[in-house]
């Protein structure tokens, strides 16, 4: 390695980052970290970084322009929508990411998401806490194998999502253009084009990535075609929903209910019409969380970083 080489944290969310100093100072690094918000910032932090560790601050090109001596960005989380990847390849830095760390967190609390709607359990909890008993619920509810539970994307987290409904024995259904020619799908899930999804759909989950072509891929139009019955989860990205449209298809009952662990802007915004609506279930985009992911995370995005200033093969490079 050269000479104590220089890593930046840019901002992080973790209690300590005493993994990541372990790491990178038993590999010969210095390890510096802040919580940088603005590109300001992040220029001011990391411009004579070697290797970089980010989670949410902003990569732009004008904040990758200034890094003089970058040779790898890592991105703590499998998203890298905040790291302009043209860039970095035009400065010739590569681009890191962590995809495999939280899968079964994240594939149970979608699942958990999405039976707790389709159970009713905020529903009902609301009426009980306003004095309403009754033992059959508001609205109705079929069981779980007279539904179709269907992932739009088919990667490793929508998998393992229907892993978990296989064993409560619902129709399994995907849909995903990229899959590559031949790949084969286990005999008991059935592959569907978008329309079909949309409109055969009881439960409904999201699990792919922000393009502009995914980009609010959930909009009015998608909604129309939605059973009145039909729920929507998502925890994959924010911006693959259209989250005023789906305040208002909940509004009109377009569809039955949501729930949501990710959004456009997060925190969601305290005037933002999702807080008014009924039948929606909101978490703080914590899928990814469990006393074992968190410094699995940390561990996995330290040791890539260090695997690229020492010139070793890397496990997850995106450029």
């Amino acid at each position: 390695m050269p000479d104590a080489p220089k890593f930046v944290i840019t901002d992080y969310g973790f209690p300590t980052i005493a993994i990541e100093r372990e790491i990178i100072e038993n590999a010969g690094g210095q390890l510096v970290a802040f919580q940088c918000k603005t590109e300001e910032e992040v220029i001011a932090a990391a411009k004579d970084a070697h290797a970089i560790l980010v989670q949410w601050a902003p990569f732009t090109r004008v904040v990758i322009q200034e890094l003089t001596l970058c040779k790898v960005i890592v991105r703590y989380g499998i998203g890298i929508n905040n790291i302009d990847l043209d860039a970095a390849r035009d400065r010739g830095i590569v681009v890191c990411n962590v995809p495999d760390y939280c899968i079964d967190e994240v594939a149970d609390h979608t699942f958990a998401l999405a039976m707790s709607l389709a159970r009713q359990l905020p529903m009902i909890d609301q009426l009980i806490r306003q004095g309403v008993w009754n033992i059959v619920p508001p609205r109705p509810m079929l069981a779980s194998r007279q539904m179709r539970f269907v992932t739009i994307g088919y990667g490793r987290i929508a998998r393992a999502v229907l892993d978990r409904a296989r064993a409560c024995k619902f129709d399994l259904a995907t849909c995903d253009p990229y899959l590559p020619a031949g790949t084969k799908l286990p005999q008991d899930v059935q592959p569907l084009e978008m329309d079909e999804a949309l409109r055969t759909a009881d439960i409904l989950s999201l699990h792919l990535p922000v393009t502009q072509a995914t980009r609010h891929l959930m909009n009015a139009g998608a909604f129309s075609k939605m059973k009145p019955t039909s729920l929507l989860v998502n925890t994959a990205r924010g911006e693959l929903v259209d989250t005023v449209e789906l305040a208002a298809a909940l509004n009109r009952a377009q569809i039955a209910g949501a729930a949501l662990d990710v959004f456009e802007r997060e925190p969601l915004e305290g005037q933002h019409p999702l807080r008014k609506c009924a039948n929606l279930l909101l978490t703080s985009h914590v899928a990814w969380y469990s006393e074992l992911s968190r410094p699995q995370l940390q561990r996995m995005a330290a040791d890539e970083a260090v695997r690229a200033i020492k010139d070793e093969a890397l496990l997850n490079r995106v450029t």
